[in-house]
Order: structure tokens, then sequence, then C-alpha cells
């Protein structure tokens, strides 16, 4: 999220997290200057910056002026890193793209300093394939940390989701399939999904 008037209604929809990007790498990178700063800091949802490859400082640094919550790591930040953003009390997502079963097995050094796993589409940049992995891997996860998934979700994603019975799967990130351009979320679009998905969740 970027948009102030995009944000302001996206947040107020039935969501847990909302994202903001600092890898400049991203056609979705906030602005770091202070309108976007205080935008951020406006947002009473749960705030979570998503970072590649930056330093504990620098990540500090940036969820200290845009006062987030939880920091998502895309890189090949290390078991260190992430215990020095949690020991500053944040909460730590750390993401490994996945394209075979084998991917897992780098999970369990971080299983003791993450508060959850992000599981994406393994591709040549730091996410944002667009694309759906094969989520039958996800049956090579054998560990405790709970799990986000990622990557391809689409309104017409829902079916899948509710077959999935994974006892670590807790959430979904929705991204660019529900946007009209980078960094714009279509409204409607996630208010349908989220009432369908939850409603849907609750009959079961």
């Amino acid at each position: 999220m970027r948009n102030a008037e995009n944000l302001r209604r996206i947040s107020a929809l039935d969501i847990d997290y909302v994202g903001f990007i600092f890898y400049r790498g991203s056609s979705r990178c906030v602005s770091e200057n202070e309108d976007a700063a205080e935008m951020i800091r406006r947002c009473e949802r749960h705030k979570v910056g998503v970072f590649v490859n930056e330093t504990a400082a620098n990540m500090l640094a940036r969820a200290e002026t845009y006062r987030l919550n939880s920091l998502q790591l895309h890189g090949e930040e290390s078991p260190g890193t992430c215990i020095a953003l949690r020991e500053a009390g944040y909460g730590v997502i750390k993401a490994f793209p996945v394209a075979q079963a084998d991917d897992f097995v780098k999970t369990e050094d971080y299983a003791a300093c993450t508060d959850f796993f992000l599981f994406d589409t393994r591709c040549a940049g730091y996410g944002g394939s667009g694309l759906r992995f094969d989520w039958s891997l996800l049956d090579s996860y054998q560990g405790r940390t709970p799990f986000l998934l990622s990557g391809g979700l689409t309104p017409g994603s829902i079916h899948d989701l509710l077959l999935l019975k994974h006892p670590q799967f807790a959430g979904i990130d929705l991204n660019s399939g529900f946007e009209t351009s980078p960094a714009v979320k279509d409204v409607d679009k996630l208010k349908d999904f989220i009432h369908r998905i939850r409603n849907a969740v609750a009959v079961k």
C-alpha cells in the first residue's frame, strides 16, 4: 500500500495486516518521505514492512520512523538478524521461495526466531511473480512454525484455499491478483473475496 485514500478504504475491510514495501527494486515501493511516513503512522491496522537484504539497523530505524509492527524479510537474511528484530520487539515474517520439496529444509534454521514463514513462488527476483507454486509441496513442510501462503492468489483461489488442511496454514498474502495497478488495491474485489472466504471458513 502507498496511496492514502486506497489505504484508508482497505483498512476499513475485515483484514489482519497491511503491508508496505521498502525494497527499491519493487514497483510497489513506498516513497520514503514525510507524507508517506505520516500516512503509514496513521494506519491503525497491524503494519508490516517488507524488506530485502537490509541490515537489522536499517530495518529497525524504518520500523521506528513508520511505526511498523512486524518486519517481513524476503532476502537471504540470517537467523541472527531475525533474532535482533524480535529482541527489539517486532514480529518477524521470513519469506521462502518454493519450487520443490527440498526448499522447506531451509526453514529449519529459522524456526526459533520467526513468528511466521511466508511461502511464495520461486522466481528470478524477490517475490512478485504473480504465479502459484504447486501447493501439494506443502505436504513436505513438517515444521511447527505457522505459515502464510503467497503467490498467484486471485478471487478464483477460494475453493482451493478451503481445501488446504495443513495444520500450520495460518493465512494468505493478497497482492497483485487484487490490484488495478501496482500498489493500488481493488477495494470491491478484496471486500467480496474476504467476505466469501471468511464466511466459508465459518461454515466449515
